[in-house]
């Protein structure tokens, strides 16, 4: 991902203004293991800096504190891209940005939740606006239902269910990787290609942002987040195994050993298994 640009122009601050859109955050935990999450209300506020509203808690909150290093992702409903990179500094829950956000439709009328936080990020460089290229997502998304069909299976362990293979085999639902950069900081790519080979691993053709792809370290700690248009979603994270050639085609290869549920109201691991507890204390 090459940073071309170190400010957002006007005319990027008033594509980002609208609701409807995607924003993703991709953090680290303490253990440095990068973390994908959607957020919505992620928009360039000024020509240096990022914002985004708090209405759900979530251990991305958490990370983004204890590691400021972020990266980000803008996506408008006519498919136009910002990715980049930014530091968390600091957060308000009063001001002209917490007002904004609580003023929109989607919070104003909300019976249940409003924006209780505002968090603010530096800007370190961006992409500049970029198009989806939508030729060569759907060339590479039918490569990889080719390398799927033809590479077969190698699980030994169930990992993904059969819900969240659907969700990564659907055509039309969106896929996005993190890694960490040499930097520190992680870095976003958009693989809507990726699909599951199998339960164990998801394997995306190198035929769209091939040299981004090329660029990841084999053996780096590599976070995939997958996402209905119904606003359904999963994160799994697990071992990049490089780019190989899988049923004749060059495809990038994850094997997966964590699966996430980052829906509200209650985020949690669902892989691998956590033991219940009772509750002792209250």
């Amino acid at each position: 991902m090459k940073l071309t640009e170190t400010r957002f122009t006007e005319s990027d601050i008033i594509a980002h203004r609208p609701t409807m859109k995607i924003g993703l955050l991709a953090t680290r935990n303490d253990a440095g293991l990068p973390h994908l999450t959607l957020i919505s209300s992620l928009q360039a506020n000024r020509p240096t800096q990022l914002v985004w509203g708090q209405f759900v808690e979530g251990t991305s909150k958490q990370f983004i504190r204890d590691h400021p290093n972020a990266g980000f992702l803008i996506m408008t409903m006519d498919k136009q891209l910002w990715r980049g990179k930014a530091t968390f500094t600091h957060t308000a829950a009063s001001g002209p940005e917490y007002e904004r956000y609580n003023n929109t439709p989607m919070f104003r009328y909300n019976a249940y939740f409003g924006i209780h936080t505002v968090y603010f990020m530096d800007l370190v460089g961006h992409t500049g606006q970029q198009a989806l290229p939508m030729g060569k997502v759907i060339f590479a998304a039918v490569q990889t239902m080719m390398a799927r069909t033809l590479g077969g299976a190698q699980a030994k362990n169930v990992v993904m269910n059969a819900w969240t293979r659907q969700l990564f085999n659907g055509l039309s639902n969106l896929k996005y990787l993190a890694y960490v950069d040499d930097d520190g900081f992680p870095v976003i790519v958009p693989v809507i290609q990726a699909q599951a080979r199998d339960a164990e691993h998801l394997i995306f053709s190198t035929g769209v942002y091939g040299d981004e792809l090329h660029a990841i370290p084999a053996g780096s700690p590599v976070a995939l987040f997958g996402m209905t248009l119904d606003m359904e979603d999963v994160l799994v994270r697990g071992a990049f195994e490089g780019i190989r050639r899988i049923g004749g085609l060059p495809c990038g290869a994850l094997k997966v050993d964590w699966v996430y549920n980052s829906m509200p109201p209650n985020p949690q691991q669902i892989y691998p298994p956590v033991e219940l507890a009772p509750v002792e204390t209250f």
